[in-house]
C-alpha cells in the first residue's frame, strides 16, 4: 500500500473522500468541494435520511459535475471536540475498509498535519493481509485500492512525520507476520532467523543456544522446551541510538516465546489448539518493536530479549511435580506444565538485568487465560513493581488507543505461590484465584531492584474479526504502544 502526500487541489481522479464533523458540519475540504460542486455536497446530506457526521458514519454519493473523480465518500468525523490520535487511527482503518473493493486510487482531503498524519496511520494499519499460503485467490478476491493520497496544505511537513509513523506501522506488520504463521514455520530457531534479519538496520543479535543457556544456569526456560525436537533459543537484541546518552544504561523489552503451546504434559483440550501458535505473540511484539525503533533511528539505547522454546508432550518432556532450578538460584516446582510461560521468562528477565542493569525493564507475554475474564477482550493487563512506570505506560496506552489496565500486586497473593518442597511453585494454591495477578507475582520473585512492568496481553494479540486497524488474525498490539513510550519519555 503506498501512501504519498500532497498539496490540496480538487481536481484529483479515482475515489475522493473528505470529513463532515458531527451534526452535518462540513470539514474545511469538504467546504471547498461543496463550493466547488455548487452545493453538491450539501444537497447530497440533505437528500440522506441519516448522515449526520456521526463517528464512522460513511455516505457514498456520485461524483458531481465538475470533479474527475469516480466516488465521492462523507466520512462522519464525530465531534471535532473528541477527535483525537486513536480516533483518527481507526477512521483511517475505516476508510482502507470502505474504499479497498472501489477503484485502486484512494484521494483523502485533511485539515491538518495530525488529521492527515493519523489517518494515513490508520489506513496503512488495516491495509495489512496475510494471504502466502492461498494459491487459488482470484483477483476479486484481493483488494483493488493501491494507493491513498492525502491533501493538505503543509504537505512536506506532514510526509516527514508519516515517514517516522510509517516505519513503527512496518514493526506492527513484523509482528503480525510472526505471530500468524504456524509453527510448523516459525520456531525458536526460524525466529531467531527473523531477528538476525534486523542487523541490516543496525541492530546487533546474539543468539544463546542450549548449551550456553545451560551453562548460565537456565533450568526453568530448558526445562519446558526439553520435549520439543526443536533446539531451544535466548535471542538477544541490542540498539544504540543514542551513544551520548548521560545514563548510558538501555531500556529493556523482553518478550515471551514461545512458537507453540500443547500445554505439555498437562495438555490443552483439543479445540482451538491451534491458536497456541501465537503464544510467542509477547515475542512478536518485542521483535516488531526492534524493528520499529531500528528502522526511525529512535535516539535511544534499548535491548530486547526473547526466550524462544516449544511446549511439547514426549518421552522427554517434563512433568507435573518437576523441580528445576532457575538462573537465580532459586528453585521452581512445576505443578502444571501449561503454566510455560512464567518459567520461560523467569531466566528470561534474570539474564536481562543481570547482564545490562537497564533503567526500566518490560515484558510482555500472553501469560494467563484469566486476564481475559478480569479485562475482556480490550484491555491488556498491566502490573508493576513501580509506580512511575505504570503511571508512564498507562498514559501511553490513552494516546495509541492500545488500551491497559494495572491490576495490583500484594504480598497476600504472593503467598499462594509458596511451595512446601522448593522455592517456588509455579501456579496458586487451588481456589486462589487471580491467576493473571499470582502469575505477575511468580515473575516479580525473578525481578531483582529493577523497575519493571509485566504486560499480560493473552486477551488483546489476537482478533477473530476484522477490526478497524486489523483484519482477522495478529493484531500486532504492543508495538505502537511501546514505541510512543519510548518516543516520550526517552527521546526529548
Amino acid at each position: 500500500m503506498k501512501i504519498t502526500f500532497a498539496k490540496q487541489n480538487f481536481s484529483a481522479d479515482g475515489i475522493t473522500v473528505c470529513g463532515v464533523y458531527g451534526t452535518s458540519k462540513l470539514s474545511d475540504a469538504a467546504k471547498e468541494l461543496d463550493k466547488k460542486s455548487k452545493g453538491f455536497i450539501k444537497k447530497a446530506m440533505k437528500d440522506s435520511e441519516n448522515f449526520t457526521g456521526k463517528f464512522k458514519q460513511v455516505l457514498v454519493v456520485p461524483s458531481p459535475n465538475g470533479m474527475k473523480a469516480s466516488h465521492l465518500i462523507l466520512f462522519g468525523l464525530g465531534k471535532k471536540t473528541e477527535l483525537n490520535e486513536e480516533k483518527l487511527c481507526k477512521l483511517g482503518g475505516a476508510i482502507f475498509a470502505a474504499t479497498q473493493k472501489l477503484g485502486t486510487e484512494v484521494t483523502i482531503y485533511a485539515d491538518d498535519i495530525d488529521q492527515g498524519t493519523k489517518m494515513a496511520e490508520g489506513l496503512k494499519m488495516r491495509s495489512y493481509r496475510f494471504d502466502k499460503y492461498k494459491t487459488k485467490l482470484k483477483a476479486s478476491d484481493k483488494p483493488k485500492l493501491k494507493t491513498a493520497t492525502f491533501m493538505l496544505d503543509d504537505f512536506s511537513a506532514a510526509k516527514k512525520v508519516f515517514d517516522g509513523q510509517e516505519q513503527v506501522v512496518e514493526g506492527v506488520f513484523t509482528t503480525r507476520d510472526v505471530v500468524n504463521e504456524p509453527a510448523n514455520v516459525l520456531y525458536p530457531e526460524s525466529l531467531a532467523e527473523r531477528a538476525r534479519g534486523l542487523k541490516k538496520l543496525g541492530v546487533k543479535v546474539d543468539v544463546l543456544d542450549e548449551k550456553k543457556m545451560e551453562k548460565l544456569g537456565m533450568g526453568a526456560l530448558l526445562g519446558v522446551g526439553q520435549g520439543s525436537a526443536f533446539e531451544s533459543k535466548l535471542i538477544v537484541m541490542e540498539y544504540k541510538g543514542n551513544p551520548k546518552a548521560k545514563d548510558k544504561r538501555p531500556v529493556a523489552f523482553v518478550g515471551k516465546g514461545v512458537t507453540f503451546d500443547t500445554g505439555g504434559i498437562s495438555i490443552k483440550p483439543a479445540a482451538n489448539m491451534d491458536e497456541m501458535k501465537g503464544d510467542m505473540a509477547g515475542s512478536g511484539a518485542v521483535l516488531g518493536l526492534m524493528h520499529a525503533l531500528a528502522a526511525r533511528k529512535a535516539k535511544v539505547n534499548v535491548v530486547c530479549v526473547i526466550g524462544a522454546v516449544e511446549n511439547m508432550p514426549s518421552s522427554t518432556a517434563q512433568r507435573p511435580g518437576d523441580i528445576v532450578k532457575s538462573m537465580s538460584g532459586q528453585t521452581i516446582e512445576v505443578l502444571n506444565t501449561d503454566a510455560e510461560g512464567r518459567l520461560v521468562l523467569a531466566d528470561a528477565l534474570w539474564y536481562t538485568q543481570d547482564k545490562y542493569d537497564p533503567q526500566y525493564m518490560i515484558d510482555l507475554a500472553t501469560l494467563t487465560g484469566a486476564v481475559v475474564v478480569a479485562l475482556g477482550r480490550e484491555y491488556a493487563g498491566l502490573m508493576s513493581n513501580d509506580d512511575k512506570l505504570a503511571n508512564m505506560l498507562f498514559e501511553t496506552s490513552k494516546k495509541v488507543g492500545e488500551k491497559l489496565w494495572q491490576l495490583p500486586l500484594d504480598d497476600a497473593y504472593d503467598k499462594a505461590i509458596n511451595s512446601p518442597i522448593a522455592d517456588v511453585q509455579n501456579i496458586a494454591k487451588n481456589g486462589t484465584g487471580a491467576g493473571t495477578i499470582t502469575a505477575a507475582h511468580f515473575l516479580k520473585r525473578f525481578v531483582n531492584k529493577t523497575k519493571w512492568a509485566h504486560l499480560d496481553i493473552a486477551a488483546v494479540e489476537w482478533s477473530k474479526s476484522n477490526s478497524d486497524l486489523s483484519p482477522i488474525g495478529a493484531t500486532g498490539f504492543g508495538v505502537r504502544l511501546l514505541d510512543r513510550f519510548i518516543r516520550d519519555n526517552f527521546e526529548g
